[in-house]
């Protein structure tokens, strides 16, 4: 233990970029200590704060207060706080209403600062913020997200839309925002009330998450949710899910050049994508709806959480081979060591207030650490200590599970409810839902292009028919064939015929929806419908139609 702080007030802290300097607020004062000789650099008198940041290379601490206004309906004071952590002097106060987005941003080598103010983006250069060094101002800007990494800096920006006109995501490069061919890149969408936008690493694409708080067709309590790319040269798409749903998480693997995501109405689906959209590797489905990246990108977890039971699905995302299966029962907290070998899960408040506590796994299952909060405390926040990339270097990645003292505790699976009436007979496996397994999506070949969703279960239906049909020849022997069907036999009740050539059967299955369709028109001409001139030209082919689909399964 570095330093401990015993109190009921302790409600936040925050670790430096690069895990050196260490802040929290005690409900008196936020202080701010050295991680590594343990002396306190400076103490604020701030009893109200609640949220703390600090600016990539330690420059300053940002601190954010509710806002409260006086009771005569004067302005309240300014309750964002920029500190300088070398000198402790405030460097400047501004006034922030909302909590969300509370922090300005900053670009990584802090030459660049941003804040949304009344719907335009204020930019401060070299932390000077006495001095607005340039604006974005469009419609009605409702959020932003700046571009990580080195110069050249790129900004992203939300307008929603309004009275009927669509909502858009625009790519900037800062600070070329004057005229209408500046942006890099639009994309426009309707079916957006909120949206989330994430940089990959390398700032060369922007994914864009698109939600509604409602889902006007009634399929989803959680709204609506859509999956739009965005790169920096001008491409945009529409990234198309196999399963309709829930969008629950979209994560960029660290290498900026794929992406993986988890949707689908429950057990969902999680795909990872390339830089074309396309799908590279189908990991099926399961009870999930949250996407980790080791800070390497060479292992992934996929994990159910909150209202799921704690399944943690990992992943070598190399080799696409699963790792382990480890269950974290209860987490409302995840989080990879900067290590890439190490996990973080906890239980914490105000989320769960019983059973809080955390463990510490390696990502082959095995728990190294486990600290249960007594009964009568909660835990409120748990994190690693940060350091830079390039601190830890990857290894190689090992299936077996490292050896551990900490007995890991399976939870105990709870058995299906059995009517009494059942309780004797066998039990029949009958699922609610088709599972599907992992599939790699990659094409085999250079030039193939991979099979969409529905080909792919056309593929499956035409393979499994074939091998039944094949079966059954071989059962039969040729003296116990079953007699041709007679003539008079109505078209609509013929058995499916399968030749195994995808194309006859598409003709045959075009025959016979032309045949239904003119089998309605005879029902509705027989109850005195009066029929037009196509649909009797429709009724007069029906002998040539059938004559076609007879000779087609002859042929077969």
């Amino acid at each position: 233990v570095i330093f401990r702080e015993s109190g009921k007030n302790c409600k936040v802290y925050t670790f430096s970029k690069d895990g050196t300097l260490f802040a929290w607020g005690n409900g008196e004062k936020v202080n701010i200590i050295n991680v590594t000789n343990k002396g306190l650099l400076h103490s604020f008198d701030l009893p109200k704060a609640v949220c703390l940041e600090f600016s990539p290379k330690n420059t300053v601490l940002a601190t954010w207060q509710p806002y409260t206004t006086s009771k005569d309906g004067t302005a309240g004071i300014p309750n964002l706080q920029l500190y300088d952590v070398k000198t402790g002097t405030c460097l400047k106060s501004f006034i922030q209403k909302k909590m969300q987005n509370w922090c300005p941003s900053w670009s990584e080598d802090e030459t660049l600062c941003a804040r949304n103010v009344n719907n335009e983006v204020h930019f401060f250069e070299n932390n000077n913020f006495n001095t607005i060094a340039n604006k974005l101002h469009l419609q009605k800007i409702n959020d932003f997200v700046l571009s990580p990494g080195p110069q050249p800096y790129k900004v992203a920006v939300y307008v929603p839309g309004s009275k009927g006109a669509p909502s858009f995501v625009r790519l900037y490069q800062y600070p070329n925002f004057a005229g209408p061919h500046a942006a890099l890149a639009n994309k426009s969408f309707f079916k957006a009330d909120k949206v989330t936008m994430l940089w990959n690493k390398k700032a060369t694409a922007v994914l864009v998450i698109a939600s509604t708080d409602v889902d006007k067709t009634g399929a989803s309590y959680y709204g609506e949710q859509t999956l739009h790319y965005i790169a920096t040269n001008g491409e945009s798409a529409v990234v198309q899910l196999p399963k309709n749903g829930p969008i629950y998480d979209v994560v960029w693997n660290s290498s900026s050049t794929e992406f993986c995501a988890v949707y689908g109405f429950m057990p969902a689906k999680a795909t990872i994508f390339n830089l074309k959209c396309d799908p590279v590797f189908d990991f099926g489905t399961g009870p999930r709806n949250a996407a980790y990246y080791s800070p390497h990108g060479h292992i992934l977890v996929l994990a159910g959480f909150g209202n799921l039971r704690g399944q943690m699905e990992v992943w070598d995302v190399k080799n696409y081979k699963l790792i382990s299966k480890p269950v974290a029962s209860d987490s409302t907290y995840f989080a990879w060591c900067p290590d890439g070998e190490h996990i973080l899960t906890a239980t914490c408040a105000p989320r769960l207030r019983v059973n809080n506590g955390y463990k510490i796994w390696h990502y082959t299952g095995a728990i190294l650490h486990k600290y249960d909060v007594p009964s009568n405390a909660e835990l409120w926040q748990v994190s690693w200590q940060p350091f830079l990339d390039g601190i830890f270097p990857a290894k190689t990645i090992t299936y077996q599970a490292v050896p551990s003292e900490v007995p890991n505790e399976e939870p105990k699976v709870a058995t299906a409810y059995r009517p009494p009436a059942l309780r004797n007979k066998p039990i029949t496996n009958s699922k609610l839902h088709e599972e599907e397994p992992p599939q790699n999506m990659k094409p085999q070949s250079g030039n193939e292009k991979p099979l969409s969703k529905t080909a792919l279960k056309n593929q499956r239906k035409h393979e499994a028919k074939k091998a039944a049909k094949q079966e059954a020849r071989s059962d039969k022997s040729p003296d116990l064939a079953p007699t041709p069907a007679p003539q008079s036999t109505p078209r609509s009740t013929i058995s499916q015929s399968i030749s195994g050539d995808p194309e006859i059967d598409k003709k045959i299955k075009n025959l016979k929806k032309k045949l239904k369709a003119i089998e309605q028109l005879k029902e509705q001409a027989a109850t005195g419908k009066q029929l037009e001139k196509n649909q009797l030209e429709k009724i007069q082919k029906e002998t040539a139609l059938l004559q076609e689909l007879e000779d087609l399964e002859l042929g077969i």
